[in-house]
């Protein structure tokens, strides 16, 4: 398992297992670490240059977060994508998110704040920074709904959202579609067009789902 993305060496005590979570975080979601991929206590702990325990409870985080696996047996791997866990992720995209991003619209949010974000995603080279100006640019269309269990639900999907993606990325890069689609959601939200937006949110989202799944799907035969 290569590791230099993850910053080998000692980490501070009271920040061990936010780092190796951030640090495993980025290598699931640039495909450093494949689907499928063991993690090893024992050998994440020695390239880290810390105690397992701190790993184990990362681990856990991620696990939580949808990005891994954990079995009594089999241990920790990077979750597998597949067919019925992307529809599944998109089923609830399309039915809470389109809704959260029209009351959002209604009761205002930073624009100029989403705009950077989406500037982030179009601007990097770089696949996991791509990835979270994607994520930042959704919650903020989102986070202001007036909802706050609807604003969790959505957020828990995030991390799925990007692991579906890495993916479909890894085989056929959809960047500047979704660029496209990223942009015309926000110039009517940033008219106010609460309606437009929430439809324009829901072809989005089927539209990704049609390219991630055909990757996904494609990919494995």
């Amino acid at each position: 398992m290569t590791t230099n993305a993850m910053q080998p060496g000692p980490l501070l005590s009271s920040s061990r297992t936010g780092l190796v979570v951030e640090a495993l975080r980025r290598s699931i979601l640039t495909g450093e670490l494949p689907a499928g991929q063991p993690l090893v206590e024992t050998d994440l702990a020695r390239s880290f240059g810390i105690s397992k325990t701190p790993v184990r409870e990362a681990l856990k985080t991620l696990a939580g977060a949808g990005l891994v696996t954990m079995s009594e047996y089999k241990g920790a791997t990077v979750r597998v994508v597949d067919e019925a866990m992307a529809r599944s992720i998109f089923d609830v995209r399309t039915l809470l998110e389109p809704v959260a991003v029209a009351r959002t619209v209604e009761r205002g949010f930073d624009v100029e704040l989403a705009q950077q974000a989406l500037d982030r995603a179009t601007s990097s080279e770089d696949e996991a920074e791509r990835s979270l100006a994607n994520r930042d640019f959704h919650q903020l269309l989102y986070s202001n709904c007036g909802n706050p269990v609807l604003v969790d639900m959505l957020d828990g999907l995030r991390e799925q959202t990007a692991l579906i993606s890495v993916n479909a990325w890894t085989r056929l890069p959809s960047w500047d579609s979704e660029a496209a689609e990223h942009a015309e959601i926000l110039a009517a939200a940033r008219n106010g067009d609460a309606g437009r937006a929430g439809e324009l949110v829901l072809n989005h989202i089927h539209s990704f789902e049609v390219r991630a799944i055909g990757q996904i799907v494609g990919g494995k035969r």
